[in-house]
C-alpha cells in the first residue's frame, strides 16, 4: 500500500459543481446521535472548510430546522466558501415519529422557502428529495425543482435513495447532478444496477453512512443518550455480535497498514471511483481530522480485493434501517 494525498476534486455527475472529494455531513451535530456541543460543531465547519472542504449536506428535517440553522450561523462569514446539499420533504410529528414524504410542487416551493431562511443564503448549491414520494410523479417534483433552478434559487439537482426507473424518470425531466445513498464496505447492494447506471447517465454519487453510522469504528450508541442508531438492527442483539467479528477482522487490517479503521474504510469508498463522494459525519474537530487522513491512503487494486474479501458484505448482520423505514426505500426496490 502506498501513501500519498488525493485531494484533487471530484465533479459530482456531468452537470453538478466540482467539490473536495470528502463532503462534510452535519446531521449528528442536530441530535440524532445524542447530545452534540454546538460550538464544536460550529468549530468542526470552520476547521472543514480550512482543510479544503466545500461540500456540507443537511436535511431540513435534521433537528427540525435545527440543523440549517446551525449551518447558517456558522457561515455567517464564510458563505462564498461552502456549497451546500439540502434534502426536503421529510415530514415528522411532534414527538418525532416519521410522517411519510411530500414532494408535491407547492410542497417543493414551500421547503425551500424555509431552507433559504434558516441558513441565511440567497440560493443553495443541490436541492434533493429526501424520499421518493409515492403520491408523487418524480416528474413533478424534479420540474418544480427546475422552476428553482431557472429562478435562481437552486444551481442543481440532486436525488436520493432512488432505484434505476426512478433515476432514469428524473433524468429524462432535468440534468442531474448526483444521487445520495448508502454505500460502504458492508452495504454494497448500490454496486449491482445503481451504479452502472449512474456512470452511463453521467450522474455522481454522494456517498453517506460510509462507517455505517459509526459501526465500523467501534461506536456504541445508547437509546438512554437519545442515540437513534441503538434502535438500528445493525446493532441489536445477536446481529452487533456477528458485525462485531468484520469490525475486528477491519481493525486489523487497518492495524497492518498502520492506519485507523474509520480511515480504511473512507479510503476503500474512495477507491470504488473517482465520481463518488464520501459524506463524514464528523461531530467534532478530532473526528474530522481522522477521517480527511484518509486521503492519504493509497488503495491498490489488489489491496482492494484483499479488504473485501476479508469483509464480504454478504457477512453483515442486519437490515441498515428498521422494516418499516426499508419498505419505502425506492432504492431497494
Amino acid at each position: 500500500m502506498a501513501s500519498s494525498t488525493h485531494a484533487q476534486a471530484r465533479q459530482l455527475g456531468a452537470e453538478g459543481p466540482a467539490v473536495f472529494p470528502i463532503a462534510l455531513g452535519c446531521m449528528g451535530m442536530s441530535g440524532m446521535y445524542g447530545p452534540a456541543d454546538e460550538a464544536e460543531s460550529i468549530a468542526t465547519i470552520h476547521a472543514a472548510l480550512d482543510r479544503g472542504v466545500t461540500l456540507l449536506d443537511t436535511g431540513d428535517f435534521y433537528g427540525a430546522g435545527h440543523n440549517e440553522m446551525l449551518i447558517g450561523r456558522a457561515l455567517r462569514d464564510r458563505r462564498d466558501r461552502a456549497l451546500l446539499s439540502v434534502k426536503f420533504g421529510a415530514l415528522r410529528a411532534p414527538g418525532g415519529a416519521w410522517g411519510g414524504v411530500d414532494a408535491r410542487p407547492a410542497a417543493v416551493r414551500n421547503f425551500l422557502t424555509y431552507s433559504l431562511t434558516r441558513l441565511g443564503v440567497d440560493h443553495v448549491d443541490v436541492y434533493r428529495p429526501a424520499r421518493l414520494d409515492p403520491a408523487v410523479p418524480i416528474e413533478e417534483t424534479i420540474g418544480a425543482i427546475a422552476d428553482l433552478v431557472k429562478a435562481g434559487y437552486v444551481r442543481a439537482i440532486g436525488l436520493s435513495e432512488v432505484g434505476p426507473e426512478t433515476i432514469r424518470r428524473a433524468r429524462a425531466a432535468h440534468p442531474i447532478a448526483d444521487l445520495q445513498i448508502e454505500y460502504s464496505l458492508i452495504s454494497r447492494s448500490p454496486e449491482a444496477q445503481i451504479f452502472p447506471l449512474l456512470d452511463g447517465l453521467g450522474i455522481g454519487v454522494t456517498a453517506y453512512g460510509v462507517l455505517s453510522r459509526g459501526l465500523l469504528s467501534g461506536t456504541r450508541p445508547k437509546a438512554a443518550a437519545g442515540d437513534y442508531r441503538a434502535h438500528l438492527p445493525r446493532f441489536e442483539g445477536g446481529n452487533r455480535e456477528q458485525n462485531d467479528r468484520l469490525v475486528a477482522t477491519l481493525r486489523r487490517l487497518a492495524e497492518e497498514r498502520g492506519v485507523q479503521p474509520s480511515q480504511l474504510a473512507i479510503a476503500w469508498v474512495l477507491a470504488r471511483g473517482t465520481n463518488i463522494v464520501p459524506v463524514v459525519g464528523a461531530r467534532t474537530r478530532a473526528q474530522l481530522a481522522e477521517s480527511l487522513s484518509a486521503l492519504d491512503v493509497s488503495l491498490s487494486p489488489e489491496d482492494l480485493a484483499a479488504i473485501e474479501a476479508a469483509l464480504p458484505a454478504s457477512e453483515v448482520a442486519g437490515a441498515r434501517y428498521p422494516e418499516q423505514q426499508m419498505r419505502i426505500l425506492d432504492s431497494e426496490r
